[in-house]
């Protein structure tokens, strides 16, 4: 895949992590993108691709591109054998400046970037976009179409606060390295290590140590990929869980004989 980003300039800087564009065939037809301490908005440009929101929705549709405030659950992306579409890595408090309605509203509710900016603004970003002599050239489109859409938003500076104290805790788990789940867990507040699992499996449907292993396998098949710290692929998701169930259902004398 073809992947080019860059990181805005001021003020925008202040808001998003980088700007992208992204073209070609994905590792996966299906990759799930759990909850992380950041939002999304995408302008897609080529065929659509799908979003479900958790396991009790179903999909739907995303021709034109969508905008995913931070979620608190994981979601479901469903590309097509070619992607093509031009994007914006938001930090968790970045995407409100950009709406015209609250962000709280949008929350764990993936919308099209048409009901957020109305269709002809859409269209005509889009036409720019078609024009524009290449990824960077497009990049700065897409930048100059943010920088005309900011707006003052009250109250930023505690959301910001608060936000970078989550967003440091859990990027600072690397899947390349070992992890102490204790020291996460401790570091993310919490009273104990079980409550935390249970929290973390709730939000991705796999424990902790399940989504590293899912992670790692990731970095082992596709080295070096340009998704490699983002989403996880759904096929090892199900494949994991699989193996939960199997487990789970296996007597416990049988168990006890595997863990020797």
């Amino acid at each position: 895949m073809e992947y080019v980003s860059r990181v805005p300039r001021p003020p925008l800087d202040g808001l998003i992590d980088d700007l992208y564009y992204l073209e070609g065939t994905p590792p996966y037809a299906r990759l799930m993108l759990p909850p992380m301490p950041g939002a999304l908005l995408i302008v897609i440009l080529g065929d659509p691709f799908r979003i479900r929101g958790g396991a009790d929705l179903s999909s739907a549709e995303y021709a034109d591109g969508c905008v995913i405030t931070t979620p608190s659950r994981a979601l479901e992306f469903g590309y097509p054998l070619q992607t093509r579409s031009v994007g914006v890595h938001v930090k968790a408090w970045g995407l409100a400046p950009f709406l015209p309605m609250p962000a709280a509203e949008l929350c764990d509710r993936p919308v099209t970037i048409e009901q957020v900016w109305g269709r002809a603004a859409v269209a005509e970003l889009q036409d720019r976009l078609a024009a524009a002599g290449g990824p960077d050239e497009m990049l700065t489109v897409l930048e100059d179409e943010l920088m005309r859409r900011l707006t003052e938003t009250a109250g930023l500076a505690l959301v910001r606060h608060t936000s970078s104290v989550i967003a440091a805790t859990v990027l600072s788990i690397d899947p390349a390295e070992p992890i102490d789940w204790g020291d996460v867990a401790g570091g993310a507040g919490y009273f104990d290590q079980a409550h935390f699992s249970h929290e973390f499996r709730a939000f991705t449907g796999l424990t902790p140590t399940q989504y590293v292993e899912v992670r790692r396998r990731f970095l082992r098949e596709h080295p070096g990929h340009v998704l490699d710290n983002w989403p996880v692929p759904i096929d090892f998701l199900q494949e994991g869980q699989l193996a939960r169930r199997q487990f789970e259902a296996t007597p416990t004398w049988r168990r006890a004989l595997w863990a020797r």
